[in-house]
């Protein structure tokens, strides 16, 4: 990156800045001998929770083990070995769940894509145990969705309330979550890959570029390599890339190559080039991700190199990001990621009813049409009880 994608990283703390020189260094010279001074200081309680928090303890685990044990407390290492066995067997055991769930959806002339989850990390890292993943992140059509509910629940899963004024699930959530309680699984069936106004492509374009997973004995199907790095860019940019994992995940697809033109052609159709400028700076500034000129070309203009440096706000934190998200912050940078066009869409959307307004007033379902005239009284309302 030239000098003027440069970002200012000095808000970022000395335990985050190790955890960083730890996942890009590419030598078993981890920490050379420069920086054994600097270690010296470093809080290892703060500096675990920082490799926990953004799920990065399985890399970082398998870089450590190859330096001078002395440099690491004892201790360190042996909660990293153990968060590492332990996401081992959490992505083995998913593993078997990816492919029951591929066969029963399937038998039942059901097309499904994997959006996460252990046929990623197999793809990406070559190793499953490489990556970290709660759950299982499925894309389907949406005209599939009961029938993909009446499996599910006919299996043991149990359904998410989801809040319906209106048919507003289909405008203000893009996927729906399931949990199992005996194999403590969560499951979440997706029919978009992002929540409106975001522009994307439809399931049979995605479905017709689909890649095949080499994990499983019966086939698991993922996202095409362009569609999977758009998709992977888009997600962590809306999340405000506050866990590094997505952006190591970057870092790994463009180290393997990726078909510039096949990008290109995504990019002007679903105007997202700005967030990709974004993931670049970032991968570049903070992983050292090697950047060629072509690729290069997508993070120039001021838009990419400023929510790049927003995001710094969000990295450096260790809270959740249902508390990252209730912040004002958080709101404005949301909102700066949308084009103009998606921008006007999406205060549209504000005027449409939702659950909120139910319940400050609850009307029979014959009447939710009332809420379309009377949603600026109770957004008044509502903005009136907080202060």
């Amino acid at each position: 990156m030239d000098n003027n994608s440069k970002l200012d990283l000095s808000i970022i703390p000395k335990e985050l800045r190790l955890l960083l020189e730890i996942m890009k260094a590419e030598t078993k010279d981890i920490i050379k001998s420069s920086k054994q001074e600097f270690i010296s200081e470093i809080d290892w309680e703060l500096f675990l929770q920082l490799a926990r928090h953004h799920r990065v303890y399985p890399v970082i685990y398998s870089k450590l083990i190859n330096i001078d044990k002395r440099l690491i407390p004892k201790n360190v290492m042996q909660s990293l070995y153990q968060a590492y066995q332990k996401n081992t067997f959490q992505m083995l055991y998913l593993s078997g769940e990816m492919e029951q769930i591929s066969k029963l959806f399937t038998e039942n002339q059901i097309n499904l894509l994997y959006l996460k989850g252990p046929v990623i990390a197999a793809d990406l890292y070559g190793d499953i145990s490489l990556r970290t993943s709660k759950d299982l992140d499925i894309l389907i059509p949406i005209d599939s969705l009961e029938k993909a509910e009446k499996i599910l629940l006919s299996i043991g899963y149990e359904k998410e309330v989801v809040p319906n004024i209106l048919n507003e699930w289909k405008w203000r959530f893009h996927h729906v979550v399931y949990y199992h309680p005996k194999k403590n699984i969560e499951l979440e069936i997706h029919w978009r890959l992002q929540p409106c106004p975001l522009t994307e492509p439809k399931f049979n374009e995605l479905w017709e570029r689909k890649r095949k997973g080499t994990i499983t004995s019966y086939p698991v199907y993922f996202l095409g390599k362009e569609d999977l790095f758009l998709y992977l860019v888009s997600h962590g940019a809306r999340h405000g890339w506050f866990r590094l994992r997505w952006l190591l995940d970057i870092d790994q697809m463009i180290r393997k190559g990726l078909n510039l033109d096949e990008i290109n052609i995504l990019l002007n159709k679903y105007q997202n080039r700005h967030i990709v400028g974004q993931a670049l700076i970032l991968a570049s500034e903070l992983l050292n991700t090697p950047i060629k000129a072509d690729l290069k070309k997508l993070s120039e203009g001021n838009d990419s190199k400023k929510l790049a440096q927003n995001t710094i706000y969000f990295i450096k934190e260790t809270e959740t990001l249902a508390n990252i998200m209730s912040t004002k912050y958080y709101k404005r940078y949301l909102f700066s990621l949308l084009s103009s066009g998606q921008k006007f869409f999406y205060s549209l959307i504000l005027f449409y009813p939702s659950s909120s307004d139910a319940k400050i007033l609850s009307l029979p379902k014959s009447f939710h049409l009332l809420y379309f005239p009377l949603r600026p009284l109770l957004w008044a309302w509502r903005k009136t009880r907080k202060t």
